[in-house]
C-alpha cells in the first residue's frame, strides 16, 4: 500500500509592505511645562486658619490659664495693698495731709504702683518668651515649620494672639486695680474717679504695657531660643536697665526714655509732681509704646526666618 502523504498547511506569504517599527517613547518637547518652582517659604498657609492654630495652642496649654491668673492676682494684690495701707494708717494724717494726699494725686499713685507694674512686666514678658522658647525646647517647632514653611507668618500670627490676649489682660488688670484701690480708699473719703486729671491716661498705659511687655520677651526669646537666657533678658532689658540709666545726665536720660518701663512711668505721672531734670512729653512716651512693639514684632517675625532649629 502506498502510504498517505500529508500535504503540509499553506504558509501565508508576508505582505509586501514592510512593517512599521516600533513607535519610540515620546521625549519631552519643547513645549512641556516645568515643574511648579516651590519657593523658600514653601506653600503659603492661609493667616486665619495660622491665628487660629496659636489661639488653640494658647488656651488648651494648662500652664498658661495658671500663669495671666497668678500675674492678675499678684498685680492687684500689690495695689490693694498699699491702697488698704493708706486707709488703716489714714489717721496718721493731719487735716493738712489728708488735704494734699488728694491734691498731690496720692489716690492715682494708688491705683497702679510702680511695684506692680515691675511684676506685671516681669511676668508678662516671661509669658511670651516661653511662648517661643517653650516650641524649641519640647522640638514642637520642628514640626510647625514643617507643616508650615511660611515661617514669618506663622510668627506673625503668633505676635498677633499675644498681643490680643495680653491686651485684654492687661485692660482687666488695670481696671480692677483702679476700682479695687479706690473702692478702698473710698472708706476715707480720698477716692478719685476716671474723671480726675490723668485717671484714664493711667489706665489704658498700665494696659499696654502688658501686650508692649509680653512681644519684647517674644522678640527676646525669638533671638536667644533657650527659655533661662531669655528670661534674663527680660529683666536685664526691661527691668534693670530703667534703674540702671540715671536720669540726672542728659545721655543717660534719653537712653531712659526710649524704654517701656520709664514710658510707663511718664503716663502714670501726675502731672501735678514736680519737673524732673530732664522732662520728655506725654506724646512722646506714646511714641516709645508705639516703637517698642512695632520693633519687637518685627524682630519676632524675621528672627526666625532661614535660621534652622
Amino acid at each position: 500500500m502506498t502510504p498517505r502523504t500529508t500535504t503540509p498547511s499553506a504558509t501565508p506569504t508576508p505582505s509586501a509592505t514592510p512593517t512599521p517599527s516600533a513607535t519610540p517613547t515620546p521625549t519631552p518637547s519643547a513645549t512641556t511645562a516645568p515643574p511648579a518652582r516651590v519657593t523658600d517659604d514653601g506653600p503659603r498657609a492661609r493667616f486665619g486658619d495660622l491665628v487660629a492654630a496659636e489661639w488653640l495652642k494658647t488656651r488648651s496649654l494648662r500652664s498658661t490659664p495658671w500663669m495671666y491668673a497668678l500675674t492678675a492676682l499678684a498685680v492687684i494684690a500689690f495695689n490693694a495693698g498699699t491702697a488698704y495701707d493708706h486707709y488703716k494708717y489714714w489717721y496718721q494724717y493731719d487735716e493738712h495731709g489728708r488735704e494734699s494726699f488728694i491734691a498731690n494725686g496720692s489716690p492715682l499713685m494708688d491705683a497702679f504702683t510702680g511695684n506692680a507694674a515691675m511684676v506685671m512686666v516681669l511676668a508678662v514678658a516671661a509669658i511670651g518668651a516661653v511662648s517661643i522658647t517653650g516650641e524649641y525646647g519640647t522640638g514642637l517647632i520642628r514640626t510647625m515649620f514643617s507643616a508650615v514653611p511660611a515661617r514669618r507668618s506663622l510668627m506673625a500670627a503668633k505676635a498677633l494672639v499675644l498681643t490680643v490676649v495680653t491686651t485684654v489682660f492687661g485692660a482687666f488688670v488695670a481696671l480692677a486695680s483702679f476700682a479695687s484701690t479706690q473702692a478702698i480708699l473710698s472708706g476715707r473719703d480720698a477716692s478719685i474717679s476716671l474723671a480726675y486729671p490723668g485717671a484714664v491716661r493711667l489706665v489704658v498705659a498700665s494696659a499696654l504695657l502688658a501686650p508692649v511687655a509680653a512681644l519684647a520677651g517674644l522678640a527676646i526669646g525669638s533671638v536667644i531660643r533657650h527659655t533661662g537666657g531669655s528670661v534674663i533678658g527680660c529683666v536685664v532689658v526691661l527691668l534693670l536697665l530703667p534703674m540702671v540709666l540715671s536720669d540726672r545726665r542728659h545721655l543717660t536720660a534719653v537712653l531712659q526714655h526710649t524704654l517701656p518701663f520709664s514710658a510707663w512711668e511718664r503716663l502714670s505721672a501726675s502731672d501735678l509732681h514736680a519737673a524732673v531734670l530732664f522732662p520728655w512729653t506725654v506724646s512722646g512716651a506714646w511714641t516709645v509704646y508705639a516703637l517698642w512693639a512695632l520693633l519687637a514684632s518685627t524682630v519676632a517675625v524675621f528672627a526666625v526666618h532661614r535660621r534652622d532649629q
